[in-house]
């Protein structure tokens, strides 16, 4: 100590004093003394069981997926399932079966000079590298045998939407293109436009077959363009039926405050059809083919319009990013290798088992049985799981949040820390560990808000700072009275044990049954850690006598008042609905959203 003391310096007069406070509270309470104290403020600190009750809550909710047939390919996809506030449907497979079905055959003028068009139909639906749409050609138009030579081929892309064979026939000679109209002839005739239009706009897919006298060239094949010399020939029409379902579906993501976008490869005036007849508000679609090349107005663009057609796969993804990029997340449906970029880009990548093994191994959910149904579900899942994890947090960052406020007042103070390590561990087991279990499994059928980590930290750290004060109070309070270091910490104990039973209660609102259950059993609990004497003298409890109780009930009672007003403040301003706060670009504001 008088080392301590020289050390300091003669000008020194209150770090003298300080260094002798302390060297005289370590003389008194000992070092071992203070390993324990250090101990039970780390322990306290630390928030056991959280990440234990997230994965729980994840796994859990990933198996009651699995009942409805979703397989979850990555557990977080759980946790984003929350977050999602649009979801980009595909039109075939998703809102429709997916099995096309040929409808009819429209003859034009131009199939008078080519005779053998129905021929050139047989070889697209029964190609070894024909497309789910001209396999559909195969049951009218039936192979024949010997199928006709091919000079030349260029095969179907989802970017271009047509392919083209050069068979050398007599009766089927020169080039055929089969493919979307606007994109076979890109010029057509005002008369023809019409005719295409007025049959897209009935909800069937509608196709252009087309041909050229001309074989194609080699340049042509290795470029992948078309002769220039085409006529059209026929227009065929193909049905495809609407999921039972999908009305429904889209009317319970339009009740959540979900918004949808329909992006698909077809023609824009097809798809608005569909879309009409699931109950979207969809009076015409939009070319994609006309999108903007500026990120900012293909924002604009994709605010004013639910539904494109004619998208191509590198579309789709910019579209999944666009929307990203002002603060959305994103989830995206598919089935088709052409709906894999998106798939993968998106926050949430959902994928139906009868789609393509590219589109499966990104996505992050596969629907098992393809039905479109079962994504309200997955949802709601996903609601439920963060909503209760966001309940779990809030009780141990408060845990952390007085632990911490403790190490730092007791320290300044240079006061006893007023519990032992297994005080602390068994009132955090009883008021948070154990029902923190239940609580991230219960049913929950709150709708998920955006900031998370901001309204957790809102409720924890003031209801933290209450209970630190609360508990330095109680322990001046208790010194200047004279009672002894049992009494301290059993009081404290009990304190603690009271409001951290409280704010178990509050954020466990509204109280159902098994919520109530819970809660009871951890207070019939309490009170026989209290009064079975083995396990009092376990913990170090003793008789708190009449000072004691009154100093826990007055403090207690004030720190429920205080936890209440700071959970009314916390529901008025910091729990606002999902539509009054506004989104944020994520690369700028992360931690809103965090």
């Amino acid at each position: 100590k008088a080392d301590a003391l020289s050390s300091v310096g003669s000008g020194s007069v209150d770090g003298a004093r300080s260094a002798s406070a302390t060297l005289d509270w370590l003389d008194a309470h000992g070092y071992q003394q203070l390993v324990v104290d250090s101990i039970a403020v780390i322990t306290a600190m630390i928030p056991l069981g959280l990440v234990l009750m997230t994965s729980i809550a994840f796994a859990v909710g990933a198996a009651r997926l699995a009942r409805e047939k979703v397989l979850v390919q990555e557990l977080p996809a759980v946790e984003g399932l929350a977050r999602v506030d649009i979801i980009c449907l595909d039109k075939t497979g998703t809102l429709t079966i997916g099995d096309i079905e040929f409808d009819a055959e429209h003859v034009l003028p131009g199939a008078a000079t080519a005779s053998g068009w129905k021929a050139a139909l047989a070889w697209f639906g029964s190609s070894a590298d024909a497309n789910a749409t001209a396999r559909s050609l195969a049951a009218a138009y039936p192979a024949l045998y010997p199928m006709p030579a091919t000079a030349a081929t260029i095969p179907f892309s989802s970017a271009r939407k047509w392919s083209a064979v050069s068979l050398q026939d007599a009766s089927a000679s020169g080039t055929w293109v089969l493919g979307g109209p606007e994109m076979v002839l890109p010029r057509m005739d005002a008369e023809l436009a019409a005719r295409v239009k007025k049959l897209a706009s009935s909800g069937r897919r509608t196709m252009l077959l087309a041909h050229a006298v001309t074989p194609i060239s080699a340049e042509q094949s290795s470029k992948e363009t078309l002769p220039v010399d085409l006529t059209a020939v026929a227009l065929l029409t193909l049905r495809e039926r609407v999921r039972p379902d999908a009305a429904k579906t889209l009317s319970y993501f339009h009740a959540q405050g979900v918004a949808v976008r329909i992006i698909s490869g077809d023609n824009p005036d097809t798809v608005a059809a569909i879309a009409r007849e699931v109950g979207l508000d969809a009076p015409q679609g939009y070319d994609a083919r006309q999108l903007p090349e500026d990120d900012a107005a293909l924002a604009e663009v994709l605010e004013a319009h639910a539904v494109f057609g004619r998208v191509t796969p590198d579309q789709k993804k910019r579209l999944v990013i666009a929307l990203q990029a002002k603060g959305h997340t994103v989830a995206m449906t598919g089935d088709g290798v052409n709906d894999a970029l998106a798939i993968k880009q998106a926050d949430i990548g959902i994928a139906m088992e009868s789609g393509s093994p590219a589109t499966k191994a990104v996505a992050r959910l596969v629907l098992l049985d393809g039905k479109f149904s079962h994504l309200p579900g997955v949802v709601t899942e996903g609601r439920q799981v963060i909503a209760n994890i966001e309940r779990v947090s809030m009780l141990f960052l408060t845990k952390t949040s007085y632990a911490v406020m403790l190490a730092v007042l007791f320290g300044a103070a240079l006061m006893t820390f007023p519990f032992l390590p297994r005080q602390l561990s068994i009132v955090d087991g009883l008021t948070i560990g154990l029902p923190a279990f239940f609580l991230a499994l219960l049913p929950n059928a709150q709708r998920y808000v955006p900031g998370f980590l901001r309204r957790s930290l809102a409720f924890a750290v003031p209801s933290g700072v209450v209970i630190a004060v609360a508990l330095l109070t109680y322990s001046v309070l208790a010194n200047a009275q004279g009672v002894d270091t049992a009494q301290l910490r059993t009081g404290s104990t009990l304190i603690l044990a009271i409001v951290g039973l409280w704010i178990l209660a509050v954020l466990a609102r509204p109280i159902t049954a098994i919520k109530g259950v819970v809660i009871g059993a951890m207070m019939v609990a309490l009170v026989l850690v209290y009064t079975v004497p083995i396990v009092g003298e376990f913990l170090g409890f003793s008789d708190p006598g009449p000072i004691v109780a009154v100093l826990v009930a007055v403090i207690a009672g004030t720190s429920i008042v205080l936890i209440e007003a700071i959970r009314l403040v916390h529901r008025r301003l910091i729990r606002r609905p999902w539509f009054m706060t506004p989104l944020k670009p994520r690369r700028t504001r992360w931690w809103r959203d965090a």
